[in-house]
């Protein structure tokens, strides 16, 4: 795609979001763009479609927001690796330049990332001053709100970049738990939020913002995905010691009926197992008596 189609494109893009077009309209110049265009610093420098590319990251419709988001990205990738020095060509033995292979570019300096400035603790919506009602439906709006809100608590990261996940986390719940009226839906959403505020796991919240997570993999993980790997350890030692213990009370129970204690002829009686040798040989059982205390060992 030339210069020209580029700009054609840019400007199709500009009057289709002036006059508030379908984003199936937006997504389709977009995908012309991604297949079309390997850009170039010229190329972006004269036709200023990267200008009007980057305009449609603040889209309300976040799957318009997420590929324009991607497309900038490309392109400047592109960029990247087009980049080529240059060098003076020195004169050949006949007289005549012979060119010179032009030097590998220094690489830029790498900039820190930008972080926010607001204590990570103290972060939601409020006093980030960020819009949330994005979507035109205040059921959809509140629920951005409050992934937004669980997102940002603790974290360091600038609010466009937790309100573009946050879009993305609800778009990918609206389309899986349709619609947005739906006991799924809404539950969902309040579960997400919950996790994302859980401070025994703040791991979670940084997998969604790094794109570890994905967001339509967020909205459909269970509750036991959704917990920490010390959380689950712990859960599983638990539920361990308790099946053991249930074990032991199921036996105990068999066993005190059909006892009695020779000693004060009660039939009050609780025992215990050990392995006294080998692993192969039987385990012993140690009573005891709980009305005199009386203690035995029963073969």
């Amino acid at each position: 795609m030339d210069a020209k189609e580029v700009e054609l494109r840019g400007k199709a893009i500009t009057k289709a979001y002036a006059g508030g077009e379908p984003s199936s309209v937006l997504q389709g110049l977009l995908s012309e763009l991604r297949k079309g265009v390997r850009a170039t610093e010229d190329l972006l420098r004269s036709t200023r479609i990267g200008v009007t590319v980057n305009k449609l990251r603040q889209h309300k419709d976040p799957a318009v927001a997420s590929q324009a988001n991607e497309l900038v990205t490309k392109w400047r990738s592109d960029v990247r690796k087009a980049g080529t020095g240059t060098s003076t060509p020195k004169p050949s033995s006949n007289g005549t330049a012979s060119p010179v292979p032009a030097a590998a570019p220094s690489p830029a300096p790498l900039k820190p990332k930008a972080k926010h400035n607001v204590p990570p603790e103290s972060r939601n919506d409020k006093t980030d001053k960020v819009d949330w009602k994005v979507t035109g439906n205040d059921i959809r709006d509140n629920c951005v709100k409050l992934m937004y809100n669980g997102l940002a608590h603790m974290s360091e990261e600038l609010p466009d970049d937790v309100l573009r996940i946050a879009r993305e986390v609800e778009l990918a719940a609206y389309n899986t738990y349709q619609t947005e009226t739906s006991d799924q839906y809404k539950t969902k959403m309040r579960s997400l939020y919950q996790n994302l505020k859980n401070k025994s796991n703040p791991q979670l919240r940084r997998r969604v913002l790094s794109g570890e997570i994905t967001p339509k993999r967020f909205v459909t993980m269970t509750h036991e995905e959704l917990k920490s790997a010390e959380r689950r350890a712990e859960d599983a030692r638990l539920e361990k010691e308790n099946m053991n213990q249930a074990m032991v009370a199921q036996v105990e129970k068999s066993i005190s009926a059909s006892l009695t204690c020779g000693k004060c002829r009660q039939k009050k009686v609780s025992y215990s197992q050990a392995q006294t040798r080998s692993a192969d040989e039987p385990m012993t059982t140690f009573c005891e008596c709980t009305n005199c205390g009386n203690r035995w060992k029963f073969s």
